[in-house]
């Protein structure tokens, strides 16, 4: 059995703690052991090691995630990744013809497809291989549906065949996100919440995809990517599909898709620099800026603030949040990257089209930033703490806190924390965008070695 874990989504109903590079997974809101703070994503992958799956794992994620996922897991992961961030659809297919033409499993090897960002018990993996063993003798599509505790209208439901009466029973409908009273109805017609897991022999996605004459070659098939149907794997292929199952789970499961399902997670009333009342009841603060917050007297509520933002919203209407931004145009103004982390301070748009960006970085001991050079921008970089190993244009030097380095159009450079380094980042040019990142290397070792010949002694 194979796991293909999909990573996708930007998290606009976690707003504005969530953006398109820090989405609703890498979050370190949930409590852990030892009382530290863990993403969905460590969650998770905590408990597919602990059911002895990680090595059989493949997480499909967009390019602007991978270097987080390295990060918060911190050891050697199977990603891969997505060229162009599509639906649930496109990124199965993906992770099929990977292990298909790359990986070269065999075609009747069971894959097992579920979000990252499951909340689950431990046991629940376990169940997996359940699962794996039941779609071998059905040699059917298989899905997991999770028993209702209540007629939820935020889930989707898988409605079984009441005429069968097997262990894993055959489908008969599925219905979207019903009204409660509907809800309720089919809950006493034995309807699951749909958990978004599938389970299928590896030829039957490549079959479907020979069908639909989509290249099960991986280059030829990255190729196409972009012009994929982008749909959800539940309407392209399983309610499409004549011959489905469901695998029935009577344990605990959530989806922390939303302000009110997350903050029910959260054992801590509070996060970052505050002060509620007394007064404030199942409310929830959540500050990641560096100034006070004050809540008093509000009940019910998720008060939220980060560098994307201020939320303020009853736990409840806090469900249409997604559609309430769904104007906003932003970039991110947080990240983690495999070094560090940054965070956006400021962005200007002056009269004559340049553009002025300041970061605050946040470099890891350890650490370096691949060495590299921009065509469309300057850089001054002031270090206010601790210090690193500077290279501009092939020659090294030591920086410290108050050191300024200035970097103009076109000059090749990098820096490796020798300490925890921060340093404030002003880019000047147009347009400030990441795609004018040319990465010259990513390994300092490879960086040093480039200044061999050069003048190497490290300057003071």
């Amino acid at each position: 059995m194979k796991l293909v874990i999909l990573s996708g989504g930007v998290g606009k109903r976690l707003w504005p703690i969530s953006n398109e590079a820090h989405s609703k997974q890498f979050l370190q809101v949930i409590s852990g052991e030892g009382g530290q703070f863990q993403s969905m994503l460590q969650r998770t992958w905590k408990q597919i090691k602990l059911a002895g799956l990680s090595q059989d794992s493949f997480i499909v994620a967009n390019k602007a995630q991978i270097e987080i996922i390295h990060r918060q897991l911190d050891e050697c992961v199977n990603v891969i990744e997505e060229p162009y961030q599509q639906d649930t659809f496109p990124a199965i297919s993906l992770a099929s013809v990977y292990l298909y033409h790359v990986n070269q499993i065999r075609e009747d090897e069971v894959i097992v497809v579920l979000p990252i960002d499951l909340f689950v018990e431990n046991r629940f993996f376990e169940q997996l291989k359940t699962l794996e063993r039941a779609v071998r003798q059905k040699k059917a599509l298989g899905l997991i549906g999770v028993r209702p505790t209540y007629p939820s209208e935020q889930y989707g439901y898988i409605v079984p065949n009441q005429n069968d009466k097997e262990t894993y029973p055959s489908v008969c409908k599925f219905v979207e996100k019903p009204e409660a009273q509907y809800a309720n109805k089919l809950i006493q017609q034995g309807a699951l919440w749909n958990c978004g897991v599938f389970a299928f022999e590896l030829k039957y996605m490549i079959s479907l995809l020979t069908k639909m004459n989509i290249p099960t070659n991986y280059d030829l098939f990255l190729q196409r990517y972009q012009q994929l149907p982008k749909i959800s794997f539940d309407y392209e292929v399983v309610e499409k599909e004549a011959s489905v199952f469901v695998f029935p789970y009577n344990g605990y499961w959530k989806d922390l898709g939303t302000w009110d399902t997350l903050t029910e997670e959260i054992k801590e009333k509070k996060i970052g620099h505050g002060i509620t009342s007394l007064e404030c009841h199942n409310t929830h603060v959540i500050n990641q800026l560096n100034i006070p917050m004050v809540v008093l007297g509000i009940s019910n509520c998720i008060v939220a603030a980060s560098p994307q933002g201020i939320l303020v919203a009853n736990k409840e209407a806090s469900r249409s949040l997604k559609k309430a931004i769904s104007n906003l145009d932003q970039r991110p103004m947080y990240e983690e990257r495999r070094w560090g982390t940054y965070r956006v301070l400021d962005f200007v748009k002056m009269d004559d089209g340049q553009e002025v960006l300041t970061k605050r970085i946040h470099l890891d001991t350890g650490k370096n930033i691949s060495y590299q050079k921009h065509e469309n921008r300057s850089e001054v970089w002031t270090i206010i703490s601790g210090e690193g190993e500077l290279i501009l244009n092939e020659q090294r030097s030591l920086v410290r806190a108050g050191s300024v380095v200035e970097i103009p159009v076109g000059m090749r450079h990098g820096i490796k924390a020798q300490t925890d380094l921060q340093f404030i980042e002003v880019q000047i040019g147009s347009p400030l965008i990441e795609e004018d990142i040319i990465r010259i290397c990513y390994s300092w070792e490879e960086a040093i070695k480039l200044c061999e010949g050069k003048e190497n002694e490290v300057e003071e």
